[in-house]
């Protein structure tokens, strides 16, 4: 497994990330305590050194097995976590003094750590945003003081889902490290202005979702059916589902020497782009992790076959 610079942390990550949403066993259905202890254990034997979680993710519950999973063992992991909206509503609704009251991010992280089992996270990220927040100072004050205070080495954000300009002028405010964006072979839209920019300012970059939910893997089909109370009901519904699985199919034409299944090709795409650190796909299973740690070998995608992809684009939102 190959590492990457994160950012101007002096941290190195690994290319692949264990992106740990799906532990909760909430809104991603079907998980077990078990079945995720085993993928965790896994992704740290293949190298993985990066695992991103929330609060959010089940109340606690993605945090917990994760802290359970590293007090077993002596890894040194870098630990991603983030503060939920106060009024828990995504995207960003409201000013700043409502989604993050000061009071709020400080004890946020502090239920983090508790979870974790740790005196500190090494990457604290507010898990909504809109660069209004700019110019109020309650919450800036409370993130950048646990981050003097040591609770947290280093401070981001996660970018909105499909908003990727909506944090253009944080990434050269100068108070964070890090971006954590939806970066995919279907939206591609974060390599126009806001990767070139984190580039250019130093700013560590984790790209989320690169299999767009599951849609890139290539086994969403037409009647393809998700637990009650998975959110994919809603990602997918109406005819995306047999949209997705046209546009997926159509990649396949691509496949070959330089990625030989959809997924491989999802990952080097965003690995491809040299603006990004770590790639952090959801993982729930012992056998995802081992299919997935193999793209973190260093070898990007040619300019050819990126090129290609660019037809492949497909911009949306959560809701269209």
């Amino acid at each position: 497994m190959k590492t990457r610079p994160l950012g101007r942390t002096g941290l190195q990550v690994s290319e692949i990330g264990f992106g740990a949403w799906g532990l909760s066993g909430v809104q991603w259905i079907g998980a077990t305590e078990p079945e995720s202890v085993k993928a965790l254990h896994r992704a740290l034997d293949q190298g993985m050194n990066l695992v991103d979680t929330a609060l959010a993710y089940g109340e606690g519950a993605s945090e917990r097995i994760i802290g359970s999973v590293l007090r077993e063992r002596k890894d040194d992991v870098i630990v991603a976590t983030k503060v939920p909206p106060a009024n828990r509503v995504w995207p960003a609704t409201g000013p700043a003094s409502v989604v993050f009251p000061a009071a709020h991010v400080v004890s946020s992280c502090e239920e983090s750590l508790r979870h974790l089992g740790r005196e500190h996270v090494e990457l604290l990220q507010l898990h909504v945003w809109h660069d209004r927040f700019l110019e109020e100072d309650g919450w800036k004050d409370a993130l950048l003081g646990l981050k003097r205070t040591g609770k947290a080495r280093f401070v981001g954000l996660s970018v909105t889902e499909h908003e990727a300009d909506a944090a253009l002028r944080a990434v050269s405010a100068g108070l964070f490290d890090t971006m954590q964006i939806l970066y995919n072979i279907f939206d591609q839209r974060p390599g126009d202005a806001l990767l070139p920019a984190c580039r250019a300012h130093g700013l560590g970059v984790l790209a989320r979702v690169p299999f767009d939910e599951g849609g890139l893997t290539g086994q969403i089909g037409a009647d393809t059916t998700f637990p009650d109370g998975d959110f994919r009901n809603h990602y997918f519904a109406g005819i995306r589902r047999k949209l997705v699985h046209e546009r997926a199919e159509a990649l396949r034409g691509l496949l070959g020497a330089e990625a030989q299944t959809l997924p491989e090709l999802a990952l080097r795409f965003c690995l491809s782009n040299d603006a990004v650190s770590s790639v952090i796909p959801g993982m729930r299973s012992a056998a995802r992790v081992d299919a997935n740690a193999p793209a973190g070998d260093g070898r990007a995608l040619s300019p050819d076959l990126l090129a290609a992809l660019r037809s492949h684009a497909w911009p949306r939102n959560f809701y269209q």
